[in-house]
């Protein structure tokens, strides 16, 4: 049952005027239209307020009163969201996190560091390099997207295939309810088995559960080397076929990624800085790095990954001599999402199967495609399975764009539950993804999930309209 929201009164409006003060408080078009907008496709949702906050009691506040008057709140990081899941498709407040930017301490005694949610992911990552220490989750968008956003989504990345993503390295968390109540979920220590776990629950629950407003994140030392290597291939199949043969011969690569022929040539046209080749009969690239603290030991690891792909059909592999050399190949890699946007109207699928399953995967994407008359650009994180899928509009009329396509995307996603996967490993549901659910679960499982968010939030005003149809 859908829930009916109120607007915002001359009242209303006051009393956030006097929480946060008027120059945090936004109500004219040129930002609601930034803050009703993110990276999915082209969808812009107007709230009627946005409010910077900068402390925790502001937000208690401002949540306690919108809980009171059935005003819904959405939660901004930094506007990279993929799924649409901090878009205020309801209205009312749009509650942005860009002010909560510290990095409150980095303890090296105990290797953790305690942020607050709207510093951003590369920002945080030198910090602690700084200092010999290592936080590994590295979306594509890490020189843009914040934590916080990386904790609503469990945000992964290349680094994931080896070292696990954002869920994995955090400890425990501030959160504020919707009633206003301040709590932390856990404790700052390596082991935890005190009652439910509430922060594995809060992470990637996409904002619908509660405000994180201080993570305690899990730090490692920092590898002191790594080596990258670009395998190209003529056929896309086969370099998917490669990447389980890496693994179970016992070798674990810190990143392992995937990318088709039109995936690299629109990112090189794109950055506009990156000068480098790719031969005629190249259809797809593997860009492999294997990192730790002895490069004998490294070394021996690329020389058997080069014997493995050369098995699998590979072409002549190239290494990345130096620094500026392996910066050019990564930016490639992390700039294919932006260039795929900035050529069509497009919708990205974000999928993920076990990784030996991908050759199925990639073979099924392309022939629903040819049946459905859809273009495909694909890339991604192979080495965990991960297939990010874009769909180009191109030519395609607006009637099979509406119509035909979510057929399409329905068969991809009951190819991936076919294969043991799911419809998304990183970018979450949101309201883009949401009415394809029921692929994966069936609905008291669902019901469940429904269940859980009402006890933490029996009004439904914390990002309402996301991850669940409305019943």
């Amino acid at each position: 049952m859908s829930v009916d929201y109120n607007k915002l009164t001359s009242i209303t409006f006051q009393k956030l005027k006097e929480i946060v003060g008027e120059q945090y408080m936004y109500t004219d078009v040129e930002r609601l239209e930034k803050y009703g907008s993110d990276e999915t496709e082209d969808l812009v949702f107007l709230p009627e307020v946005a409010v910077c906050p900068q402390t925790v009691e502001q937000i208690s506040e401002i949540v306690k009163l919108c809980n009171q008057r059935k005003i819904s709140v959405t939660t901004r990081g930094a506007g990279t969201g993929l799924s649409g899941g901090a878009l205020p498709i309801k209205g009312g407040v749009v509650l942005s996190m860009e002010k909560f930017n510290k990095i409150l301490n980095i303890d090296t005694r105990n290797l953790q560091a305690t942020v607050e949610p709207g510093v951003i992911n590369y920002i945080f990552q030198e910090e602690v390099k700084k200092l010999g220490l290592f936080y590994p989750p590295d979306p594509a968008s890490w020189g843009s997207c914040s934590l916080g956003g990386n904790i609503a989504h469990s945000s992964g990345g290349p680094k994931a295939v080896k070292y696990g993503t954002t869920r994995d390295y955090v400890l425990n968390l501030e959160v504020v309810l919707a009633n206003g109540e301040v709590i932390w979920t856990g404790a700052n220590t390596l082991k935890y088995s005190t009652g439910y776990n509430l922060t594995h629950l809060m992470v990637g629950s996409e904002g619908t559960l509660g405000i994180v407003t201080k993570i305690v994140f899990k730090l490692i030392p920092l590898p002191k080397h790594d080596l990258l290597m670009l395998v190209p291939f003529k056929n896309a199949e086969s370099a998917c076929e490669a990447v389980g043969s890496v693994f179970r011969a016992g070798i674990t690569p810190s990143a392992m990624e995937f990318m088709e022929r039109d995936a690299i040539e629109w990112s090189i046209k794109y950055s506009g800085e990156v000068n480098f080749e790719i031969k005629p009969e190249w259809n797809a690239l593997l860009l492999i790095e294997v990192d730790g603290n002895h490069m004998d030991v490294l070394m021996n690891d690329c020389e058997k990954i080069a014997e493995i792909m050369q098995q699998n059909g590979s072409d002549e592999i190239l290494f990345a001599d130096s620094a500026e050399q392996k910066n050019a190949l990564w930016k490639i890699r992390r700039k294919v999402g932006e260039a795929v946007k900035s050529n069509s109207v497009y919708k990205e699928e974000d999928t993920v199967v076990p990784r030996a399953e991908l050759p199925q995967l990639l073979k099924g994407v392309k022939d629903i495609g040819a049946k459905y008359g859809f273009k495909s650009v694909c890339y991604g994180h192979a080495g965990d399975g991960n297939l990010h899928v874009n769909i180009i509009k191109g030519d395609l009329s607006d009637k099979v764009w509406d119509e035909d396509l979510p057929k399409g995307i329905t068969e991809i996603f009951q190819l991936c539950k076919a294969l043991g996967g799911t419809i998304s490993g990183e970018h979450g549901i949101g309201m883009v993804q949401q009415k394809y659910m029921s692929i994966i679960f069936p609905e008291y499982q669902l019901q469940l999930m429904r269940d859980i968010k009402k006890v933490f939030d029996p009004n439904e005003i914390l990002n309402p309209g996301k991850i669940f149809v409305a019943k």
